[in-house]
C-alpha cells in the first residue's frame, strides 16, 4: 500500500542490480527515487534535488558513504541518512551512526526492512519539520525577530540558530558592526526553552570600566560611596533567561576572570557581598572584533574565549550577500511606510541598482537608516536615486595613506616620518576606542602608561 505522503529518496549504490531492486521497492510505495553510483554523483544529486531521505552504501567505487553522509548533513542538518553495509562492516555502520546517520541496513537487504526504515526516517523528518514550524510560529507570537535573507549563508545561520536554541550551550556571534548580531541573539532566546524568561542585554563597550562590574554583578548596600541600597546586576536579572553580552571583546581583562567563573560555576559575588549568588543563565555573546587575534595579543583570556565559543555563529557583512539587498530594502520600505502611515512605495530601477552597487560599510543598519530617510524625504510613491542620498564619494575607494606623506630626503628620513605618522594614527584610534581613557588605551596598545604619555607628548596629542 502506498504511504500517506510520497517522498523523494536519494539512493546511492554502485551495483546496478541491487540499485534497481531497491528502486522498484521504493517506487512501489509511491516514492520518487533519485539514483547515484558514487559520492561525486550523490553530491550533484543533492544539489539539483531536494530529497527527504538518503539511502547510501558505505562502500563506493569513488568516495564512500561517509562522504555522502557529510554532504547530506552539510546540505540539511536534519536530513535523515540510512547507510547500507555488508555483514562484516557493522563496525563501520556504527561509526556512521555516530557521525549522524539515522540507521543502517545489513546486506543482503530485505525490502520489507528497508521500507520500514525509510518510513521511520520520513516520519521523523515530518515531526522535525512540524516541530520547527510550530516553534517558529510560537516564537513569532511572542515577538521573536524575523530573520530576512535568501542567501545560502543566511539559511545556514537560521539552521544554526535553530540548533543552538534547542540546547543551553553558550553562543558566540561574531560579525561587523551593523550586521544585526543582537537580532540573532534575540532569535536564539525566543526559540529556546527559556523564551518565557527574561532577555537581558548589556553593551560591554558602552559602560565605563569602573562601573561595568557593578552593572554585571550588582552590589550590596555600602559596597562603595553612594551605594545606599542593594542593586541586582545583569546576571541576577537574567536568572532563568538569557544574558546577552554585546561587544564582549571590549570586556576589561580584570573582569574576564569573574565572567569565566560565573559561566563555569554558575555563581558570582556581588560587590561588597559576603556570600555567592547562584544563577541559572544562558549566555549569548557578540563581538565585532576577531577574538582569536585578541587572544594572541593577550588582550582576551584564552580560557574565556573557548568557554564562550561553544557554539560560534559568524554573521557575514551585507556586501558578501548582495542578493539580500533587494528583499531587505523592500522590507524596510514597507515597515517605514506602515509606521508613518504613508502609502506603499516602490524603488525605481535606478535606485535598486544604486543600492546593489553601494558597499554598505555600515551593513544592514546603514541600509535601514538610508531607506528610512528616503521614505521620509519622498513625496510620491516611487523612491528615486536622489532620495537615497548615496553620493559619488560614498563609492570612491579609500585614500592612499601615503598621499600626504613627505617623501623627500633620505630613506631613513622618510622611514622616520612614516613611523611617526603611523604611531600618531594608531594612538589616536586607540584613544578613540577607549573613550580617551589613556590607561585603557595603553592596555590596548600593549605598552606602559608612562610610555604612552611620552609618545603622546612627543606627537603633539
Amino acid at each position: 500500500m502506498p504511504p500517506a505522503i510520497a517522498a523523494t529518496i536519494l539512493l546511492v549504490e554502485d551495483k546496478d542490480s541491487l540499485r534497481t531492486m531497491l528502486r522498484h521497492a521504493l517506487e512501489a510505495q509511491g516514492h520518487h527515487v533519485v539514483e547515484a553510483r558514487d559520492q561525486p554523483e550523490a553530491i550533484e544529486r543533492l544539489k539539483d534535488s531536494v530529497p527527504a531521505a538518503v539511502l547510501s552504501d558505505l562502500r563506493l567505487p569513488i568516495g564512500d558513504g561517509f562522504g555522502v553522509l557529510k554532504a547530506a548533513k552539510d546540505a540539511d542538518p536534519e536530513l535523515p541518512v540510512i547507510v547500507m553495509t555488508a555483514f562484516g562492516g557493522i563496525r563501520e555502520a556504527v561509526e556512521a551512526m555516530k557521525a549522524g546517520a539515522m540507521d543502517f541496513l545489513a546486506k543482503p537487504v530485505e525490502p520489507d526492512h528497508l521500507l520500514l526504515l525509510v518510513e521511520r526516517a520520513l516520519a521523523q523528518r515530518r515531526l522535525i519539520s512540524e516541530y520547527t514550524l510550530l516553534k517558529e510560529e510560537l516564537a513569532q507570537r511572542r515577538g521573536a525577530p524575523t530573520i530576512i535573507g535568501e542567501a545560502a549563508c543566511m539559511k545556514q545561520i537560521s539552521s544554526a540558530i535553530q540548533r543552538a536554541a534547542g540546547t543551553d550551550a553558550t553562543v558566540l556571534i561574531e560579525g561587523e558592526s551593523g550586521t544585526g548580531k543582537e537580532l540573532f541573539a534575540r532569535a536564539v532566546h525566543a526559540l529556546s526553552a527559556r523564551s518565557n524568561g527574561p532577555f537581558v542585554a548589556i553593551n560591554c563597550a558602552a559602560i565605563p570600566d569602573t562601573l561595568l562590574e557593578a552593572e554585571l554583578f550588582g552590589y550590596e548596600r555600602g559596597a562603595f560611596t553612594g551605594a545606599n541600597q542593594r542593586k541586582p546586576g545583569k546576571f541576577e536579572l537574567a536568572h532563568r533567561g538569557t544574558l546577552f553580552l554585546d561587544e564582549i571583546g571590549e570586556l576589561p581583562i580584570q573582569l574576564q576572570g569573574k565572567i569565566l567563573r560565573a559561566l563555569e560555576e554558575r555563581t558570582f559575588d556581588r560587590l561588597g557581598g559576603t556570600s555567592s549568588v547562584k544563577i541559572d543563565v544562558r549566555i549569548v555573546a557578540a563581538t565585532n572584533r576577531h577574538l582569536k587575534q585578541a587572544v594572541a595579543a593577550r588582550q582576551f583570556r584564552e580560557d574565556l574565549y573557548f568557554r564562550l565559543s561553544v557554539f560560534p555563529i559568524t554573521v557575514p557583512p551585507l556586501r558578501e550577500r548582495p542578493e539580500d539587498i533587494e528583499i531587505l530594502a523592500r522590507h524596510f520600505i514597507a515597515k517605514e511606510c506602515r509606521e508613518l502611515a504613508k502609502k506603499p512605495m516602490a524603488l525605481a530601477p535606478g535606485s535598486l541598482e544604486a543600492l546593489q552597487a553601494y558597499p554598505w560599510p555600515g551593513n544592514v543598519r546603514e541600509l535601514q537608516n538610508c531607506l528610512e530617510r528616503a521614505v521620509i524625504l519622498t513625496d510620491g510613491s516611487t523612491i528615486y536615486p536622489k532620495n537615497l542620498n548615496l553620493t559619488i564619494e560614498d563609492f570612491s575607494p579609500p585614500p592612499n595613506p601615503l598621499s600626504h606623506l613627505d617623501l623627500s630626503g633620505s630613506l631613513a628620513d622618510v622611514t622616520h616620518r612614516a613611523i611617526w605618522e603611523v604611531e600618531r594614527q594608531v594612538i589616536r584610534q586607540a584613544l578613540a576606542e577607549a573613550n580617551n581613557d589613556a590607561p585603557r588605551a595603553a592596555d590596548r596598545l600593549q605598552i606602559g602608561y608612562k610610555v604612552l604619555q611620552t609618545k603622546m607628548k612627543a606627537l603633539g596629542l
